[in-house]
């Protein structure tokens, strides 16, 4: 064997489908794409949701509410959540950055501490909000809570 006899395996190669190349070829005329219509002619593309022409579901179906674009979303994090991050990353400052390498928040959202479950460890938090019970809950027992 050497490189200028080398030759595919008998039956491995297929020869393409030559389309339009007159009636001999037996895929002339309509070039294997049927009779009229509009997927028969060149350029054509249907959008996602083409229905046939009958209105789309999308558009029978009815609008409702809206989107705020002032609404301000935070990130919840609960009085018992601050202590369990504390206790296992033995950590009494819990701030952005804190929960940002620890994995917890992304570094543009907004964190909000509310007041759900019971705290035993004096922290210092920082947060962009906190909810009344919170703050009273972290100031009970001696520590801090400042706002972004």
């Amino acid at each position: 064997m050497e490189l200028h006899n080398l030759k595919p395996a008998e039956g491995s190669v297929k020869s393409k489908k030559r389309i339009a190349r007159g009636q001999g070829s037996g895929r002339g005329g309509t070039s294997t794409r049927g009779h009229k219509g509009q997927k028969s002619r060149s350029g054509f593309s249907r959008k996602r949701n083409f229905e046939g022409g009958q209105m789309p579901l999308q558009m029978r179906l009815p609008k409702r509410g809206f989107k705020n674009p002032n609404r301000v979303a935070y990130v919840p994090l609960n009085v018992e959540r601050l202590q369990a991050i504390s206790e296992k990353y033995k950590l009494d400052t819990i701030n952005m950055e804190t929960l940002v390498k620890i994995g917890i928040v992304r570094k543009n959202d907004l964190i909000k501490v509310l007041g759900v479950g019971e705290i035993n460890a004096k922290l210092n938090v920082t947060a962009h909000a906190c909810s009344a019970s919170a703050k009273a809950a972290i100031e009970a027992k001696g520590g801090s809570v400042n706002l972004v």
